[in-house]
Order: C-alpha cells, then structure tokens, then sequence
C-alpha cells in the first residue's frame, strides 16, 4: 500500500454565498480506508463528499488525488487537467440512486465505459455481467429502474458506479431512502466490498456499519471535523461533547 493518500481535502472551506457549509477541513483517505462520515444533518457532509467527487469546487483550499491537485478554487488549466485525468478513478453513489429510468439495467452500467472509457461494448457488457452477478442481480439485467425496489436500484447504482473501475468510492446516503429490509441488502454489499478492499468514503447514518466495518470514523459538526478516531473507538469512548451528545440519540 502507498502511503500517499488516494484522496484527500486539504483545508477545504466552502460558502453558498453567505452560507459557510465546510471551514477548513482536512481529511486524508488512504488505500483500502472506509472511512465513515457521521454528524447531523446540515454538517457539511455531503458538500464535502461533493468537494471530493468534483461535483462542487471548493471556496479555499483543495483536492489532491495520489498527490496531485485536482480542484483548487483557482481551476488552472493544468488542475483542470489532473481533474479530467482522474475523473473515473472517483466513484459516487447517491441517496436517491440516480439511475437513467430509459435505459435498462444492463445499459445504465455500460454507458459511462462506453462513453468515457471508449471501451469496446463486448468488453463493457462482460464487466457489467459480473457487477450484476456480484450485487446479486443478474437476472433484472433486462429490467427497467421503475421496475426495481429501492434496494435493487441502490445496488445497481453500487454496479454502475464500479464498472468504472474507481480506485475510490464515494457514498452519500446511501441508505437512508430505504426501509430498513432493504437497507440491509445494500450494506451488504457495503460490506462485501470493504472486504475486498475496496478504498470507500461512507456519509452515513448507519451507526452499525460505521462502528463494525469503517477503519475510521469521522464526527463532523457546522462544517467542522470534530472528531476523528478508529472505528469502534468513536462509539466505545468518544472525546467531545459534542459526539457524546450526537450517539446519544442511537442508544436504545
């Protein structure tokens, strides 16, 4: 493993005009990580994943991949460059799975090889037939999303996004718009991909997951890294009050 993170924020600071969302924040994400994000809602969360995934540009500071800056709120062109190069290594899946509802399931998982990649589409659907085998899900290779349970479409959204072969997934809630049966279909595939050492960034609420399957946790807070410690170390003995008071709220 290298020692040189495979993603990192680097004193990231972001403002929606007047709204500052993150304010200085570093976190270094290294090779085989999950790192698991948790705080409450408004914390800055997922405009930080969206920092890191180049969906959002930051106000201050940047994002550096495998030691390389890829957004800086400058944008020269040589970051922007790095950016295009690196694209496909970053790979997102969202709260509400943002499947393309036209085209099947098979087809939303070889579009962006196709597309990005040029990959060849023999090559394309071969990958995509193994994703489909992985989460389970196969036989809705054919299907349509509006044909799917929620679950199903979360697991192909996990597909799409690893037939682009990321070195580093990015998880945004990806549970919470499901019941808790099929949130457990996802996690397990979560976990399964931790397993195989899969470099993950998790933006969660599943407590359960962050404390058995993350290396490390992270407590965000108003756009501020509060805490930060191995897994089940944050949940057994967390430091600040703040924490204290947020895993309060999970005790039976």
């Amino acid at each position: 493993m290298t020692s040189i993170p495979i993603i990192l924020a680097e004193g990231i600071s972001k403002r929606f005009g007047e709204n500052q969302v993150l304010t200085r924040v570093s976190l270094p994400v290294m090779e085989r990580d999950v790192v698991c994000i948790v705080g409450p809602s408004g914390s800055g969360k997922t405009t930080l994943l969206r920092c890191l995934a180049l969906l959002e540009t930051p106000s201050e500071g940047r994002v550096v991949m495998e030691g390389t800056a890829i957004s800086t709120p400058e944008q020269p062109k040589p970051v922007k460059a790095a950016a295009r190069a690196v694209r496909s290594d970053i790979g997102m899946v969202f709260q509400h799975f943002n499947l393309w509802p036209h085209m099947s399931v098979l087809e939303n998982l070889i579009e962006a090889p196709l597309r990005v990649k040029k990959m060849p589409r023999a090559e394309a659907v071969a990958i995509a037939e193994k994703l489909l085998v992985k989460v389970d899900l196969f036989d809705k290779r054919d299907a349509y999303p509006a044909r799917l349970s929620g679950g199903q479409q979360q697991r192909v959204a996990i597909a799409r996004a690893l037939a682009m072969s990321p070195k580093v997934l990015l998880f945004d809630e990806a549970t919470s718009a499901l019941d808790p049966e099929l949130r457990r279909e996802v996690l397990l595939v979560m976990r399964q991909l931790a397993t195989e050492g899969m470099t993950m960034l998790v933006v969660t609420h599943e407590m359960g997951f962050a404390r058995h399957v993350g290396t490390r946790t992270v407590f965000m807070d108003r756009g501020e890294i509060v805490e930060e410690a191995p897994g089940a170390a944050f949940f057994d003995a967390p430091k600040t009050e703040r924490a204290r008071r947020f895993l309060q709220q999970f005790e039976e």
